[in-house]
């Protein structure tokens, strides 16, 4: 369970990297758009996770692999922005965020349900 503290940091975070993708990540990521979908703050607000989703991606951990090795560059925009509203500019950690394949996911299953016959029910 994340601390209110967590969790305020957490969407200041998130909403400067989304403007920092918004306006640089064409330079990482030429025609992909980049979507953070959650943030996550350890205890100690060292460090954070970043959940991406990446959209008109063919490889989505090739994507995520050419965001780990801007990291550094990320992180350094990061710290320009909120240079005033953080003690330490936490590490960024990048996972893919695949909520979406899940769904779809889920969605064909409960499709396939839906079309097989039903059992009648047998009352004894």
């Amino acid at each position: 369970m994340e601390s209110k503290r967590q969790q305020k940091f957490a969407g200041v975070i998130q909403k400067d990297l989304a403007e920092i993708f918004q306006r640089e990540g064409m330079n990482f990521l030429p025609n992909m758009l980049v979507t953070i979908t959650k943030v996550r703050m350890t205890p100690d607000l060292a460090i954070a996770r970043v959940f991406l989703s990446f959209f008109n991606s063919q490889d989505s951990s090739l994507a995520l692999n050419t965001i780990k090795a801007h990291a550094s560059e990320i992180r350094y925009k990061l710290g320009a922005r909120i240079k005033n509203q953080a003690r330490i500019i936490p590490h960024l950690e990048f996972f893919i965020d695949d909520t979406n394949e899940y769904v779809e996911r889920m969605d064909e299953i409960f499709d396939k349900i839906s079309k097989e016959p039903r059992q009648p029910d047998t009352e004894e």
